[in-house]
C-alpha cells in the first residue's frame, strides 16, 4: 500500500482537564546501587518492600573478584551510578549496597560520591546500616561471620571497633568471588551462625549482601535466643527509616520487628 494513502487520524490534543496523583510510590523512593556480580539483594529488597515504596537499582561495573584493590576501584563510579536512578530528583534514599565495599572506601567517600550522583537523597552505605541497626538492638560485643578472605575480614574488624563495638571473634568462608557467595546455602548460614554464637555475645553479625542470610535469620534468632543482624536486613531496615517509612515487618528478626 502506498504511505500516503493509509488513513491514518491526524494527533490532537487532550482539550479536558488532566489529574496527575502521587504515582505508583507515593510514600517513599528509595535507590540502591549494587556490583554487577549482585544476585541476592535484589530479591531480598523486593520481598520486604511495603505498598507504596519505590524501589530503584544501578548496577556497577566489578569483576567477579572480590578484593580491597577491586572494592576500591569502585570508588568513581558511584556518583555516575546514582546519578542514573531517577534523574527528575525524587529519590528520598540512595545506598552504596556492598558491605565490603562500603567499609573498603570508607563510609565518608561514599557518602559524598553518592550525593554528587544524587544531591536530593539522603546518603547511606550498606555497612552504616549494619552499624545503626546493631546501635538500635543494644549490641556492643558482637561474633561476626563472613564469606571474605582474611584481608577483607581485617578491615571490616578494624572498623567495627572503631565504630565502638567488640568484635569477639571474626570468622571467614574464604571466598573470593560474587558467584560462590551467593551459591552458599542458607542452610549451611544457619549452621554457621549458630556455630558463632557465643555467651559473652549481645549478638551474632552474618556480613555480605550476597548471601541468602536474610532466608534464616529468624530461624537462627529462635535458636539462639538474641538478636541476629544479617546485611540486607539491616540495608533494607536502614534504608526505609531514612526515608521515613516505620512498618513493623514479622518474620524477619528483632530488628524490623521491634525497631
Amino acid at each position: 500500500m502506498d504511505p500516503t494513502t493509509r488513513n491514518i487520524p491526524e494527533s490532537v490534543s487532550w482539550q479536558g482537564d488532566l489529574a496527575l496523583d502521587q504515582g505508583r510510590h507515593h510514600r517513599a523512593k528509595i535507590g540502591y546501587v549494587l556490583l554487577a556480580t549482585e544476585q541476592t539483594i535484589q530479591d531480598d529488597a523486593m520481598a520486604l518492600r511495603p505498598d507504596g515504596v519505590g524501589i530503584h537499582f544501578a548496577r556497577l561495573s566489578n569483576p567477579d573478584l572480590i578484593t580491597h584493590e577491586t572494592l576500591l576501584a569502585q570508588a568513581d563510579n558511584l556518583a555516575p551510578a546514582a546519578a542514573s536512578l531517577l534523574p527528575d530528583g525524587s529519590m528520598d534514599v540512595v545506598c552504596y549496597v556492598c558491605t565490603s565495599g562500603s567499609l573498603v572506601i570508607g563510609e565518608e567517600r561514599v557518602h559524598a560520591e553518592l550525593n554528587r550522583g544524587a544531591p536530593n537523597a539522603k546518603a547511606t552505605s550498606l555497612i552504616a546500616g549494619v552499624i545503626r541497626a546493631l546501635r538500635a538492638i543494644g549490641a556492643k560485643k558482637i561474633a561476626v561471620g563472613t564469606p571474605y578472605i582474611k584481608e577483607i575480614n581485617d578491615a571490616e574488624a578494624a572498623y567495627m571497633t572503631d565504630a565502638g563495638f567488640d568484635v569477639l571473634s571474626m570468622t571467614g568462608l574464604e571466598l573470593e568471588t560474587d558467584s560462590q557467595m551467593v551459591r552458599v546455602p542458607p542452610q549451611f548460614l544457619f549452621e554457621f551462625a549458630v556455630s558463632l554464637d557465643r555467651p559473652d555475645a549481645d549478638a551474632v553479625f552474618i556480613s555480605c549482601g550476597a548471601l541468602r542470610s536474610l532466608e534464616v535469620v529468624e530461624d537462627i534468632e529462635q535458636k539462639i535466643g538474641k538478636p541476629v543482624i544479617v546485611s540486607n536486613q539491616a540495608m533494607i531496615w536502614d534504608t526505609l527509616r531514612l526515608a521515613g517509612i516505620a512498618d513493623k515487618i514479622d518474620g524477619y528478626g528483632t530488628l524490623f520487628r521491634d525497631h
